[in-house]
């Protein structure tokens, strides 16, 4: 069953196609990879799906609903949510808070409650906060719950804006070069962070430019060059298509 649907996706910058007529389906439950080199498109990609750039043509459907050029909130709050390729998180917030951003968009109570802090919102804070510590301790970040997110480590702090995004109930996550610039320690951790999220039922897009974590953790794999999809399959059909080879694995392994 897919999940997500997206049709003749294209966008033009100027009079360049960034992203060029792009079909794609991500099943329910499954670890999808989208790869390319540097320029291919992935990012806009997501920018398109997430709302953050609007579509010149095309169509995103979304648990069989129409969410072309719906606004970010709005399409994070039906349960597709993101990261960055740059860390995201509130630097001058704690760990906790931080993870505690992601509930807002569940939040009920009015702004006016909210301003009075009247008991129902004290409730639905307080419930924000058990949820967001329980978050921590799924992703193994307890420990520095009440420290400033900006004076975490890289690593953490990547691992951090997972949790972010965890916290807003996605049942998609497009995860954006989640282990850029990480140690190869920390890359093992994301990557069985990844697994684990899989397992308990959220569906994962991965944008990644490392091939090592790409072929160990998906298990399908659509490869863009300038925009366009040249190849889709599994790990196996992906490292022997020559198209690819000679386009993508070629280069890389000439770098």
């Amino acid at each position: 069953m897919s999940l997500l649907q997206i049709r003749g996706l294209t966008k033009y910058f100027g009079g360049l196609a960034a992203v060029n007529n792009l079909d794609l389906d991500v099943t329910e439950g499954e670890i999808l990879g989208l790869v390319g080199p540097n320029g291919a498109g992935k990012t806009t990609v997501f920018n398109l799906v997430t709302g953050f750039h609007h579509l010149t043509r095309g169509k995103v459907i979304f648990k069989g609903r129409d969410i072309t050029n719906l606004k970010p909130n709005t399409i994070a709050a039906l349960g597709l949510v993101r990261t960055f390729q740059s860390t995201t998180v509130f630097k001058n917030q704690t760990v906790l808070d931080n993870v505690m951003m992601g509930h807002y968009l569940q939040r009920r109570c009015t702004l006016l409650a909210s301003i009075f802090g009247t008991r129902s919102t004290r409730r639905e804070e307080e419930k924000f906060r058990q949820k967001a510590k329980e978050i921590l301790e799924y992703i193994e970040l307890t420990e520095v719950k009440d420290v400033l997110a900006g004076s975490l480590p890289y690593g953490y702090q990547r691992t951090l804006g997972v949790a972010i995004a965890l916290s807003a109930k996605p049942e998609l996550m497009l995860l954006d070069e989640p282990v850029t610039g990480m140690s190869a320690e920390e890359a093992l951790a994301m990557v069985s962070l990844i697994r684990r999220l899989r397992g308990q039922g959220t569906t994962i897009l991965l944008v990644e430019h490392d091939m090592k974590t790409v072929l160990n953790v998906c298990e399908r794999i659509v490869v863009l060059n300038f925009g366009m999809k040249i190849a889709e399959g599994t790990p196996e059909n992906i490292i022997h298509n020559k198209d690819v080879i000679e386009q993508y694995l070629g280069a890389e392994e000439a770098e």
